[in-house]
């Protein structure tokens, strides 16, 4: 049947999801109610609302969910993620950023205050049983982590469990001192399903084939995959203690040379940490052959950067790219239907196509 997915929990037994799932252009769409409009998405950072009375229009995925929020900041210094859409007639309420206490519609004069909440509407004397709760503006759950922040659509999972999950390794960061460098974020395209580039990120089985120079700084033989509940780890270990994290005596890892932690949660955020600071990649479905990843990053110590794993991160993404397309158009064939998962090196993906066939099912 359509629409449902059967991968089996034994690795060693499990075949991978269809491809039909990556070339189906109704299977993607119905990704969107399914998956994204369940999950949570990074928004950006507390830096984009630097002021009390702050508000900032947002699309969250667009060309896909094109989900428009506005992030503001109250009076008592609180941020909150509202719905952009007048709960009147539906028009776009804020298209700049800028300092406001209210919120008001140009098209009707609908007004709100910077939480969300109703507050006037003109020629509406009339009404009966207004204004309602209704009348307010969708207030999405927000989640604050450091500096970044991320809103819950119809989230159907705990994000502070994962967060507390990571943080679980990489505690001793000061991420709230981690700071935007605007010339190491990147954004790239690429020519295959959303779904593809994620499975290529979830394994190191690729590296010593596909990253020649990323293979020299990585000992392969230790790289480890670790899977929770809603993300997953891939720890990358270095040969020697050179351009690797300075982690305390109480840490799970200490005394052992660790060059980078990938984080992976779902269904579409990458956070990559390095001993320089943060990677971000965040995949955005556009079509079912066409994907956009943001690089956004965060650097906390500037004295690290281009050194080890975290270097030369454009080289290697180009060639992630290189494979990911080629794959893409493979899975065009009529020839090829599944496949089936490394036990040692695949746990991530096999992983991921777990909660995949968790949530299309349901």
């Amino acid at each position: 049947m359509k629409g449902k997915y059967i991968i089996d929990p034994d690795i060693t037994k499990a075949e991978t999801l269809p491809s039909s799932f990556y070339k189906d252009s109704d299977i993607f769409n119905e990704v969107k109610s399914k998956i994204f409009l369940k999950s949570w998405q990074w928004v950006g950072d507390s830096d984009l609302l630097k002021y009390k009375n702050s508000v900032h229009p947002l699309t969250i995925l667009k060309d896909y969910l094109n989900e428009p929020i506005i992030l503001t900041k109250d009076e008592n210094e609180e941020i909150h993620c509202l719905t952009n859409i007048c709960t009147h007639r539906g028009n776009i309420l804020v298209f700049e950023p800028g300092k406001s206490k209210k919120i008001t519609c140009m098209y009707h004069g609908r007004r709100f205050n910077n939480i969300g909440e109703f507050e006037f509407m003109p020629e509406f004397s009339d009404a009966q049983d207004f204004p309602r709760l209704c009348d307010n503006l969708h207030k999405f759950p927000m989640i604050k982590w450091g500096k970044l922040l991320f809103a819950g659509l119809n989230p159907i999972f705990n994000f502070q469990k994962v967060i507390d999950k990571m943080n679980e390794r990489i505690d001793f960061l000061p991420i709230d001192k981690f700071n935007p460098d605007h010339s190491l974020s990147k954004n790239f395209t690429i020519n295959a399903h959303w779904a593809l580039y994620c499975d290529n990120y979830l394994e190191g089985f690729h590296i010593p084939f596909v990253h020649k120079g990323l293979n020299e700084v990585l000992d392969y033989n230790v790289y480890k995959t670790e899977t929770y509940d809603y993300c997953n780890l891939q720890i990358g270990y270095s040969e020697d203690n050179k351009d690797v994290f300075d982690l305390p005596r109480n840490h799970i890892d200490f005394g052992k040379n660790v060059a980078a932690y990938y984080y992976w949660v779902f269904p579409n955020m990458m956070f990559n940490f390095y001993p320089w600071g943060l990677s971000i990649n965040i995949v955005k479905p556009v079509n079912d052959s066409l994907t956009r990843v943001s690089f956004r990053s965060y650097v906390y110590d500037e004295s690290k950067l281009n050194r080890g794993a975290g270097n030369q991160l454009q080289k290697v993404e180009e060639e992630d790219e290189f494979v990911v397309e080629n794959v893409h158009n493979g899975l065009r064939s009529s020839f090829y239907k599944a496949g089936r998962f490394s036990p040692k090196r695949e746990q991530g993906v096999h992983h991921f196509h777990r909660l995949i066939s968790e949530f299309m099912n349901k």
